[in-house]
């Protein structure tokens, strides 16, 4: 009686690990999940990039409302680059090419940030962002589709 029960435990202790088929599906679980993780996460770090490149134009925003307030207009003459606290044209700088103001109406101004081409951000994706001024206040409209 005591053979038969050392032998079961011995072919019970045999029997630890994994085999190579449950390691196989192991990892094409894991690249299964990698191949579909990847590709948003990098989606995720590019949005995070143009957020910076948005966030360019928010000093010459606040400026522009300012200045329409106090102006009554948004004519280039009272409220355009480095008139009416608005600062000046922006040039290289980190992610960013470019900011200019550009506009002649008394009630529309355009903001836009031409960024720098560089981790999944073309030089192309220029952000524009549009004010349009009527009854005291500034309501703002851009192009941001995909990136934003």
């Amino acid at each position: 009686m005591n053979n038969v029960k050392s032998l079961r435990n011995k072919s019970l202790n045999k029997a630890k690990g994994f085999t190579l088929i449950e390691l196989m599906i192991v990892v094409a679980i894991i690249g299964i999940l990698a191949a579909v993780a990847l590709p948003a996460y990098q989606s995720y770090t590019t949005k995070a990039k143009y957020t910076e490149v948005v966030l360019a134009s928010s000093s010459y925003k606040t400026a522009l409302e300012v200045c329409a307030q106090v102006e009554g207009t948004l004519v280039p003459a009272s409220c355009g680059h480095s008139v009416g606290g608005v600062p000046a044209a922006a040039t290289a700088s980190g992610i960013v090419t470019s900011v200019t103001i550009s506009g002649g109406a008394a009630d529309a101004v355009i903001i836009t940030v031409v960024p720098v081409e560089q981790g999944g951000i073309l030089a192309t994706d220029t952000y524009v962002l549009t004010g349009a001024y009527t009854t005291g206040k500034i309501t703002w409209s851009d192009n941001c589709t995909t990136l934003c």
